[in-house]
């Protein structure tokens, strides 16, 4: 395969799943403002997601409704879920003779209704979950479709590759918002919020199964962390990461699948013998930082070794 249409493959799935990542957090911070809304601030959302001044966060951090335009439909933020859709749907045109027809459409019916004048009405008069909800369900339905379309070949493994990598740094990001505070009380209960937030990635029933004692923060992290059931969780994630890329090797390519598999497997061990008594000793944000740290050179690894760049 062409490093070029591989290269559109993995960033069309990777933009795809930082858009479903962000719509997620939005989703559970903004349930989370409606049950504190004279304490709740969106400040470590935008620091983490956005690329705004300080000042620009302090004048928009307590208005909900500002906040979720800005990530939303804002076309002057890079960051904002209608420009990387949109830079999702320039990959994918760019090789539509590797993706199924059906897998075009469905990104361009994406593209269209994140593009509608009418969702940043929608979003200031109506309910912003049943908005959110709207985007999310545009996501599930790529995420089918490349299921059950795409032929199982060189441009499937790239697409997985792709999704993994970022949901791994979703993941972090998601579970981080709330624990970029240092100074974070592992033992309060805050049973409102990691209700809203394993419901927003799919993960409540599971823990529900898993915790017999109510919510416990420690718990949230062993499950969005360590659990390997869970398809959002960091390790799962790097675990199927790891699988698909296992998929390239060839005698073309072995030197450079031996560098990147190696840095691959090195941070699926790292993750994979953590145990959630030694990620707190050394600090949940410091952990969450290092894991994206090594995951964001996995990604330069491949723009070096795969997709030609310099």
């Amino acid at each position: 395969m062409l490093s070029r249409v591989a290269d559109s493959l993995y960033w069309m799935s990777r933009y795809i799943e930082r858009t479903d990542g962000i719509l997620r957090m939005l989703k559970i911070n903004y349930a989370s403002s409606q049950d504190d809304l004279l304490d709740f601030s969106w400040k470590p959302v935008l620091r983490i997601f956005s690329y705004l001044e300080e000042e620009r966060v302090q004048e928009i951090a307590k208005h909900s409704r500002a906040v979720l335009q800005f990530m939303v439909t804002d076309k002057e933020n890079s960051n904002s879920v209608l420009n990387i859709v949109t830079h999702a749907r320039e990959n994918a045109r760019s090789v539509q003779d590797h993706i199924t027809k059906e897998l075009w459409q469905c990104l361009n019916d994406y593209y269209h209704t994140v593009r509608d004048e009418q969702l940043v009405k929608l979003l200031h008069r109506e309910d912003p979950i049943t908005i959110l909800d709207v985007l999310i369900k545009q996501g599930l339905l790529y995420y089918g479709t490349t299921e059950i379309t795409m032929a199982r070949g060189e441009g499937y493994s790239f697409i997985n590759i792709g999704k993994f990598l970022e949901r791994s740094v979703q993941s972090a990001d998601i579970l981080d918002v709330k624990f970029s505070d240092k100074n974070y009380d592992f033992d309060k209960t805050d049973a409102t919020y990691w209700k809203y937030l394993l419901l927003s990635i799919s993960g409540y029933e599971l823990y529900l199964k898993t915790y017999r004692g109510g919510f416990d923060a420690k718990n949230v992290v062993e499950q969005i962390v360590l659990n390997e059931d869970f398809p959002r969780s960091i390790v799962y994630s790097i675990n199927q990461l790891h699988r698909y890329f296992q998929r390239l090797k060839s005698e073309k390519n072995i030197q450079a699948h031996h560098k990147v598999d190696f840095m691959i497997g090195k941070l699926k061990s790292k993750v994979r013998y953590s145990t959630v008594e030694t990620i707190l000793e050394q600090g949940l944000h410091s952990y969450l930082e290092m894991i994206k740290e090594d995951l964001y050179e996995i990604g330069t690894a491949f723009n070096q070794h795969y997709f030609a760049y310099s």
